[in-house]
């Protein structure tokens, strides 16, 4: 039988072929590598709403204040700038926070990248035991053979010295 039929097929019993799993196919999903982490992330898939904030309505036109509307606006900013800077430091903390998730992230991918490679060294090893072990069946044939022959040659001389002492009856 031909190598490519062995190897393909040609109506012959799977064991010692290549399996589908083993000829270089893959189930790597590119959609699942390239998935977002989270739902409300920004991608250029998923950019986002442009939402904005507006404490205040934007005047549209020149116009004059009253003191008490001068005072409530000046109270407000006064708290619109402590939010601010208290935003400011919420948002720089959550900026921490994702760097650290993307270290995390990057490591354990970096461990799962060691797992794979290790995984197809320790493959390695045991297609090269395998392949040996292949090797050495010959040899261990002749082993057996021998055993077997001598085995052989010691039931017929055996049977022979019986047949001499018994004058030719078992």
């Amino acid at each position: 039988m031909s190598l490519q039929l062995r190897l393909f097929g040609g109506g012959q019993p799977t064991a010692g072929k290549i399996s589908t799993s083993n000829d270089g196919s893959h189930a790597i999903d590119k959609s699942k590598v390239l998935a977002a982490t989270d739902t409300g992330v920004i991608t250029p898939n998923s950019p986002g709403n442009f939402s904005s904030i507006r404490s205040v309505p934007v005047v549209p036109d020149p116009r004059y204040f009253d003191r008490e509307q001068a005072d409530a606006l000046k109270k407000l900013a006064k708290e619109k700038t402590d939010g601010a800077r208290q935003s400011k430091r919420a948002y720089k903390s959550l900026a921490k926070i994702e760097a650290a998730d993307k270290t995390v992230h990057k490591e354990h991918r970096k461990y799962e990248e060691a797992v794979a490679q290790n995984e197809l060294g320790k493959k390695r090893a045991d297609t090269g035991l395998a392949k040996k072990l292949h090797g050495l069946r010959p040899g261990y044939a002749r082993l057996g053979l021998g055993i077997d022959k001598a085995d052989s040659d010691a039931r017929t001389r055996i049977d022979e010295i019986k047949t001499k002492l018994t004058g030719g009856s078992n």
